[in-house]
């Protein structure tokens, strides 16, 4: 155990990051490969966690690899020149969205690409902003607006004007909101909502979504930062419903776990006034060339390896494995385990459970997430690349876990 590190974080960087490190025992985390992390104290924790960001393991040789060439030629750009990895990798992540998604804008975070996509948004005259209750899509100002928390909102407040937040799930009561603002609405959606704890909305849900916006002349964002780059089993959640949005969200998986990178990707019409002045929505390090070479590594990391159909395999084996563990286990006190391929919660009946299995399980040896808009479930977002071994172990480790909340 690092005892100085700690320390550093209280006085440098948030007490409350400090205080939350050492309820997990103060261990620090100092190198990762593939799927396991290693720390300070010299343990191995096989990474379920990371909030969806190690789809292709921590570390994928195809991506360091990439991102090492680049490093030793030109790692950042100056932004006057053309720079060939930053439409290579435009190219690529083209390549494999749904059809019609062809214009890319890249950032760094997931937040970024969400304020370039409320902003195209509003360049097309949709300034009217919609989003979903218990959604996610980051905290800056203007992703904040459309992550309806209080929480997360309150002290921020007067956020942007002229939001209205929908449950998800519910396509009457959006189609209600989208009457009332013909051809001036913004639509943006999760496929799967994941901060609010795994919540699957109902089959053909998301074509009716894309159905009431072509009806009421409404843009439609489709969030796919977490759910995107086969998380869900599919390249994109759109695909599990043959929808293509005005515009799609992308990032956490996009850097291959080496690089942040983001991007929003637009169908032409959409991406006109991104067209017509080049500096009217800009960031120094979009399209950097070392970010730029870690997307083109992660997207043929993934089709290499075959990890979208990987994640819907090992998805569909956990979830029913992790219900079994769960009826045997726990009993009345898990209400539901539900997941999309390698998206999983375990959602709680009892107040504090999931807060408890999430202590055994880094116990156990396997790191798992909370939910930010849900206190009662426990997240698994393992990378596709578990073999035999690491599926058996994280099926043991929660099984020990699961019965130390009861002992």
């Amino acid at each position: 155990m690092d005892t100085a590190v700690a320390p550093l974080y209280r006085r440098h960087l948030s007490r409350g990051r400090a205080a939350l490190g050492e309820m997990f025992g103060g261990d620090v985390e100092v190198s990762s490969a593939g799927a396991w992390v290693r720390t300070g104290a010299g343990r191995e924790l096989l990474n379920c966690g990371g909030y969806g960001v190690f789809i292709t393991g921590a570390r994928h040789p195809r991506v360091l690899a990439a991102v090492r060439e680049q490093l030793d030629r030109n790692p950042v750009a100056t932004r006057l020149l053309l720079e060939p990895q930053a439409a290579l990798a435009a190219e690529a992540l083209a390549a494999v969205t749904p059809a019609g998604l062809d214009r890319v804008h890249f950032a760094c975070g997931g937040a970024e690409a969400v304020e370039a996509g409320i902003k195209l948004a509003r360049a097309n005259g949709r300034r009217h902003l919609v989003s979903m209750v218990d959604g996610y899509h980051g905290k800056t100002l203007g992703a904040l607006s459309v992550t309806a928390k209080p929480v997360f909102q309150r002290p921020f407040r007067p956020l942007l004007p002229d939001v209205s937040h929908v449950p998800f799930g519910d396509a009457a009561a959006l189609g209600a909101v989208l009457a009332e603002h013909p051809s001036e609405a913004c639509v943006i959606v999760e496929p799967v909502q994941g901060e609010a704890g795994v919540v699957v909305p109902p089959p053909g849900y998301l074509r009716e979504v894309a159905a009431l916006c072509r009806a009421h002349g409404a843009f439609l964002v489709l969030d796919e930062i977490q759910t995107g780059l086969g998380r869900l089993g599919h390249w994109w959640g759109a695909d599990r419903e043959g929808v293509v949005p005005d515009v799609l969200l992308v990032g956490k998986a996009l850097g291959g776990g080496v690089v942040p990178v983001s991007a929003m990707v637009a169908t032409e019409d959409a991406f006109g006034p991104f067209d017509k002045d080049p500096f009217i929505h800009t960031s120094t390090f979009s399209g950097a060339p070392l970010g730029m070479a870690a997307v083109q590594g992660a997207l043929a990391a993934i089709r290499e390896d075959d990890l979208v159909a990987r994640a819907d395999r090992l998805g569909a084996a956990l979830l029913a494995e992790l219900r079994e563990i769960c009826a045997d286990v726990l009993g009345d006190a898990v209400a539901e385990v539900r997941g999309v391929g390698l998206l999983i919660g375990i959602d709680c009946a009892v107040e504090g459970l999931a807060g408890e299995l999430l202590l055994e399980l880094m116990s156990a040896g396997v790191i798992a997430n909370h939910s930010l808009n849900s206190d009662r479930v426990l997240r698994l977002t393992p990378p596709a690349v578990l073999d035999d071994r690491e599926h058996r172990f994280l099926l043991d480790a929660f099984e020990r876990a699961a019965r130390a909340v009861l002992s």
